[in-house]
């Protein structure tokens, strides 16, 4: 049987190259009604950026191939993906992510806790709401 997306489910992209880490967002997400997708580095989430059409995106600082930062304005550049809210989760250089509020919509300190996590999430999409 086929799985069909619900016009209501909303799509969230998570990057990140610790698989850990995607994957407890990833499981928590989905106990929340959201449809998680994740890829492992920036240049992976390029790829899947048009085919999933994410309504929210989170993103890693340090990974493979590109910064969290440099991602975010490759995303924010794409035509269709100017207003993607987009938060970023990192360690040491989480201060680049505040200072760039123009990218990212909330800035989580890792380890995170993941309830706000999922609340952030869903502020940044009904505000996102027409």
């Amino acid at each position: 049987m086929a799985f069909e997306r619900s016009s209501a489910m909303k799509t969230v992209l998570i990057v990140d190259d610790e698989y850990l880490i995607a994957d407890i967002l990833s499981f928590a997400l989905e106990e929340e009604g959201f449809l998680p997708v994740t890829a492992a580095s920036a240049l992976r989430a390029l790829d899947i950026l048009e085919r999933e059409r994410p309504d929210l995106i989170i993103t890693d600082f340090m990974m493979p191939g590109m910064t969290g930062v440099e991602f975010a304005e490759k995303v924010k550049s794409t035509p269709g993906f100017e207003r993607t809210p987009m938060m970023l989760m990192s360690g040491a250089q989480a201060h680049l992510g505040i200072a760039r509020p123009d990218l990212f919509t909330a800035v989580f300190l890792k380890p995170f806790d993941t309830p706000a996590v999922v609340r952030q999430i869903r502020l940044a999409l009904d505000s996102k709401r027409p």
